[in-house]
């Protein structure tokens, strides 16, 4: 069975059960049932250690709810009742409108590998172009604090490629306890539990036999200092390149992402990243000496872990909302 998004998942959910309202939670419940393999990777991939089945569905249905603007956009027929409370979704589309989810979730399937020949739909992309997409895909998905990492900016001292592998392109927070009880975000500081998780992405248009080991090596030697390291592609051609990528993600616990630049909601982790409990602080001293955007970004998080506020303006997320209006 084919691993659609969460949203993918809501829609098909509602769509297949129309004129029914249900919470959230009825949903996550189904979901759950429905893509029993889905959430038993996606619990075992957690960074989250959950007690119970009932602490897990939980987490999905704050996921569903974070999720409530995406899936009124971009799905006309769905209607969500806010109040009274608990909120309910429901599928009030017509026919028309199911007959074309459907064909085109049977499109997907047809296509299969479509999502790893991705091509790029404007030729003059540079990889630079990727980051934006990158960062507005993990805000979206992940409700990430993303930060750009530019790597002209570093100390020259070192000498020709002194620095050479050490940048990651992008950086970012993950706020584990940002919306907890300050109570128990007072327990948490006081404590050895984590309040945060750090993640890093190398990025690349392109991902081939020829240049696969060079960008994967590249991803280990910038990106294995965080809790989670990831490859991010806008397209790996079908030859051979995944199986490689998965071997030696298996070895090395670097994931992998393929960006969709014709709909970045579409972009998906192929890989997970395997998870780090521990952040290499040492190698995180050396990016902050010689780079000003990582110095930036680690004093965002000092902060959030000092106080256990989150920065709320700052990021790389911030210019992109600039920019779209």
């Amino acid at each position: 069975m084919k691993n659609y998004t969460l949203i993918q998942q809501v829609v098909l959910f509602l769509k297949n059960n129309p004129h029914k309202r249900f919470t959230a939670r009825e949903i996550a419940i189904q979901l759950v049932k429905i893509y029993p393999d889905y959430y038993k990777q996606k619990r075992l991939n957690s960074q989250q250690r959950f007690t119970s089945e009932n602490s897990f569905i939980s987490q999905i249905v704050a996921e569903i709810g974070s999720r409530i603007k995406r899936l009124t956009q971009s799905n006309a027929g769905i209607l969500i009742q806010d109040q009274p409370r608990p909120r309910v979704y429901e599928w009030k589309g017509n026919s028309r409108l199911k007959s074309n989810f459907i064909d085109k979730l049977k499109d997907e399937e047809n296509a299969g590998k479509d999502i790893l020949n991705l091509p790029l739909k404007k030729m003059n992309y540079t990889e630079a172009d990727l980051y934006p997409l990158l960062i507005e895909y993990l805000g979206t998905e992940y409700n990430l604090k993303c930060d750009r990492i530019n790597e002209k900016f570093s100390k020259k001292g070192k000498g020709e490629n002194g620095n050479k592998w050490l940048h990651p392109d992008i950086v970012a927070l993950q706020a584990v306890t940002e919306d907890w009880n300050s109570l128990v975000k007072t327990c948490v500081q006081s404590g050895d539990a984590k309040m945060a998780y750090l993640w890093s992405f190398e990025v690349k248009k392109q991902i081939s036999r020829s240049t696969v080991r060079q960008y994967f090596f590249q991803a280990v030697s910038n990106s294995s200092w965080a809790n989670y390291g990831y490859l991010v592609s806008a397209s790996i051609p079908d030859d051979g390149t995944m199986n490689e990528l998965r071997m030696l993600s298996a070895l090395h616990g670097i994931g992998l992402i393929i960006l969709k630049t014709d709909n970045v909601i579409d972009s998906q982790i192929m890989i997970p990243a395997a998870f780090r409990a521990e952040v290499d602080w040492c190698s995180v001293n050396r990016l902050v000496e010689e780079n000003p955007d990582m110095r930036l970004f680690i004093q965002k998080v000092a902060s959030y872990y000092k106080s256990g506020l989150l920065q709320k303006t700052g990021w790389s997320n911030d210019l992109l909302k600039v920019e779209s209006n």
